[in-house]
C-alpha cells in the first residue's frame, strides 16, 4: 500500500512519537491515529499508478456500455507489484460507468485489518479477488462478471464449451470449469476458487451457477479476453437454439487455432488501444 509517511498518517505518527507516555494516547489516541493512517493507505495518493488506474476505468466503463455488467455488483482488479498481492480495484457499490482513476482502491492482499477499513471493499470482492491475488501470482489482472451468455453457459448441466467456430476455438483447453459453487464469495469461497486457478495455462473460470472469471497479464489482455469469451457464449448458445447438429472442430484444429490467435501480434492491445481512444473523445473524465 502506499506509504503511511504522509499527508494525516505523517502527522499523526509524529504526534505519537512526541506525546507524554500515558493511558490515553496508549489507548484511544492510538486507535484514532491508526484509522487516520489507514484512511491515507486506501489508495488516496491517486497519482500512484495513473496509467493502470486509466486503464482500470476504461475496462469499466466499456463493460457498462457493452452491456456486460450487472447494476452495482462486479469487480475487477489489478496487480501492481511483483509479488501480485498489491492491488487497484473498483469501490465498493459503484456503477461501471461512473468509475474514474481515482476512484479505485488501493489494497494489499495481505493485510487482514482490509475489511475494517471504513472505505472497505465489498466483502465478496475482498474474498475472491484478494484471494486470486494471494496464491496466483499469475494472475495479473482479474476480471469477473455475471455478463449473460457466459453466466448462461456456466448454468448448463455441460458447461464446456465446444470449439465450433473461430471465436470458440479461443478457449480450447484454456478454461476450468467450477461445479463446487458454496454460495457467495466470501473468504473461504474465494480461497476454493484461487486453488483452481493455479495452472497459468487456465485464463478462465466458467463459474458453474455464477458467471465466469477471466486472468490476463494486463488490463487489455484480460479486457479482450472477457470480450471475446461472451461473444464465444454467445454464439454457442444461439446454435443451441437452433436445434441442429453443430460443426466441431477437431481437437488439433481447434488447438492450432487457438496458439495461432494467441501469437497473433499485439491484436488485444490495440482492440484496448482503441477502446481508449474512443473514451478519450467521448468520456474524458475517466481518466480523473
Amino acid at each position: 500500500m502506499t506509504g503511511i509517511a504522509c499527508g494525516v498518517g505523517a502527522q499523526a505518527i509524529s504526534s505519537v512519537k512526541t506525546a507524554p507516555n500515558n493511558s490515553v494516547h496508549s489507548a484511544k489516541g492510538e486507535e484514532a491515529i491508526m484509522s487516520e493512517v489507514r484512511k491515507v493507505e486506501f489508495g488516496k495518493n491517486t497519482a500512484e499508478f495513473s496509467e493502470e488506474r486509466a486503464d482500470m476505468a476504461c475496462a469499466f466503463r466499456w463493460t457498462a456500455r457493452l452491456n456486460l455488467h450487472e447494476g452495482v455488483a462486479n469487480h475487477f482488479s489489478l496487480a501492481v507489484n511483483d509479488e501480485g498481492t498489491k492491488f487497484l480495484m473498483n469501490r465498493n457499490q459503484q456503477h461501471f460507468s461512473r468509475v474514474k482513476a481515482s476512484d479505485l482502491l488501493l489494497l494489499d492482499a495481505n493485510d487482514a485489518t482490509t475489511m475494517d477499513h471504513p472505505d472497505a471493499p465489498d466483502p465478496t470482492a475482498w474474498g475472491l479477488h484478494g484471494s486470486v491475488h494471494r496464491h496466483c501470482r499469475h494472475a495479473r489482472c482479474v476480471i469477473h462478471v455475471h455478463s449473460v451468455h457466459a453466466t448462461v453457459l456456466a448454468s448448463l448441466a455441460d458447461s464446456n464449451l465446444p470449439p465450433i467456430d473461430q471465436n470458440t476455438a479461443i478457449f480450447f483447453n484454456r478454461y476450468v470449469i467450477d461445479e463446487g459453487y458454496n454460495g457467495l464469495a466470501f473468504e473461504e469461497e474465494g480461497e476454493r476458487c484461487a486453488e483452481m486457478l493455479s495452472d497459468p495455462s487456465k485464463k478462465v473460470m466458467i463459474m458453474g451457477n455464477h458467471g465466469v472469471l477471466v486472468i490476463g497479464d494486463t488490463v487489455a489482455d484480460a479486457f479482450n479476453r472477457m470480450y471475446y469469451f461472451e461473444r464465444a457464449a454467445e454464439t454457442y448458445i444461439k446454435a443451441l437454439w437452433t436445434q441442429q447438429p453443430l460443426r466441431v472442430l477437431s481437437d488439433e484444429i481447434a488447438e492450432k487455432t487457438s496458439r495461432e490467435i494467441e501469437q497473433y501480434p499485439d491484436q488485444g492491445q490495440r482492440h484496448f488501444v482503441e477502446l481508449r481512444a474512443i473514451l478519450d473523445a467521448e468520456e474524458p473524465a475517466y481518466r480523473e
